[in-house]
């Protein structure tokens, strides 16, 4: 692996923890170090860290709360 595509690896917790997850992308980034970003995008695909996952995850727990003070009523 490149130096500078394993200084990001080690830099970013997000890609190390996905790497250590997937280990496929090892063979990946060896053959290709551009590929990071790829990486980067199905990582955060993975964790669940893209807007529209956010933005579900807000909806859930507004729908939480509304329940709870539906039920307080």
């Amino acid at each position: 692996m490149q130096r500078s595509t394993m200084h990001v690896v080690k830099s970013n917790p997000l890609l190390k923890s996905y790497l250590k997850v997937n280990s496929s992308w090892y063979k990946m980034l060896n053959r290709d170090g551009n590929s990071i970003k790829e990486m980067e995008k199905e990582a955060r695909r993975y964790f669940k860290l893209t807007f529209p996952d956010k933005i579900e995850k807000f909806s859930n727990q507004m729908n939480m709360i509304s329940m709870f003070m539906d039920v307080l009523k």
